[in-house]
């Protein structure tokens, strides 16, 4: 098993390297097409307000994209090192707050980001597809009372409500009517 690539932090800190390392996690095989995955592209200048951020043109099917294009990195207001490194942080366990810290961003910003973050991860996971004995560790399944299951059973219903300050009532009696040992 081949060890993974490390990242080098202080690379991350320059936005021409974090555009480069976009490209080379995105596209490791040579720059495709996001709409009908051609590999016939050719370079088509650089973003306006983002000189590192490539532009590309599909020769198949005339569309113009970008580094970020479809991708959950674009489209935002931060800078892509701000991303890369909040993603970093999230690789190292780092909470929200200690990210917002680190960043010197406010927490719901953090927080928008890092789940931003996780769904473009999720949505990256291939589905699992279990075959053959499969082992499950430590699971509790509730069996009721005793063997009773009715017993466990919710007591829902147009009544079940009103049940509440009886219930209550009963317990405060049983509280109160001890005898005293003193």
């Amino acid at each position: 098993m081949a060890a993974p690539d490390l990242v080098n932090l202080s690379g991350l800190m320059d936005d021409a390297k974090c555009f480069a390392f976009v490209r080379q996690h995105r596209w490791p095989d040579g720059v495709r097409c996001p709409a009908c995955d051609s590999g016939a592209v050719v370079r088509d200048g650089c973003d306006d307000t983002q000189s590192c951020r490539q532009r590309y043109r599909c020769k198949a099917c005339a569309g113009r994209f970008d580094d970020l294009t479809e991708t959950v990195l674009a489209g935002h207001h931060q800078p892509l090192r701000v991303w890369v490194l909040c993603l970093y942080f999230m690789g190292l366990n780092l909470s929200n707050q200690q990210i917002s810290r680190e960043l010197g961003l406010c927490r719901s910003d953090v927080q928008a980001m890092t789940e931003q973050l996780r769904c473009g991860l999720a949505a990256k996971t291939p589905e699992v597809h279990l075959q053959g004995e499969v082992e499950i560790d430590e699971v509790y399944v509730v069996a009721g009372h005793k063997g009773q299951p009715a017993a466990v059973a919710k007591q829902g219903g147009p009544g079940a409500a009103a049940g509440w300050q009886a219930r209550r009532a009963a317990a405060r009696w049983r509280r109160t009517s001890r005898p005293s040992l003193a």
